[in-house]
C-alpha cells in the first residue's frame, strides 16, 4: 500500500495536460533523475537542508554535501525515491511552509526563464 505523501506541491498545466509535482529535498545527483524530475534549486546541503519538512543532521563533512530542491512528478514519485534511497541518497519532503505554492510557482517560472508578474498582478 502506497503512503500518503504530504508534501508542498503545483500542479503544471501545458495545453490539455497536467501534472502534479511534490518538492523534496535531495542529496542525489541529478543523472539519478526520472525524465520529468526538476532542479529548482542547488546548494551545500548544509543551505538547502533549512528547506526540509524534517530536521537533516549534519557533520562538518555532509554540509558540504551537494544537495538540491527538486520537484518530482507525482507519476514517477515511487520509482524515483526507490533510486535515491537505493543509491544511499536523501530524499525527503520539503517544508510545506518554506517551500509553499508561491515559492514553487516563483522558482519554477525562474527556471523556464519566463517573466515573473507583478506581485500585485498575481491575483488579478
Amino acid at each position: 500500500m502506497d503512503r500518503q505523501t504530504r508534501t508542498p506541491c503545483i500542479e503544471v498545466a501545458i495545453g490539455r495536460e497536467s501534472r502534479l509535482y511534490h518538492a523534496f529535498v535531495t542529496t542525489a545527483p541529478a543523472k539519478l533523475d526520472a525524465p520529468a524530475t526538476l532542479t529548482l534549486y542547488e546548494a551545500p546541503l548544509s543551505d538547502v537542508s533549512g528547506m526540509a519538512a524534517d530536521p537533516v543532521a549534519l557533520d562538518t563533512v555532509r554540509a558540504r554535501e551537494a544537495a538540491r530542491l527538486v520537484l518530482v512528478n507525482s507519476s514517477e514519485l515511487a520509482w524515483q525515491r526507490a533510486r535515491y534511497r537505493q543509491a544511499k541518497h536523501l530524499f525527503t519532503p520539503a517544508d510545506p511552509v518554506l517551500v509553499g505554492l508561491n515559492t514553487l510557482q516563483h522558482w519554477l517560472w525562474s527556471r523556464i526563464g519566463a517573466p515573473q508578474l507583478e506581485p500585485e498582478l498575481a491575483h488579478a
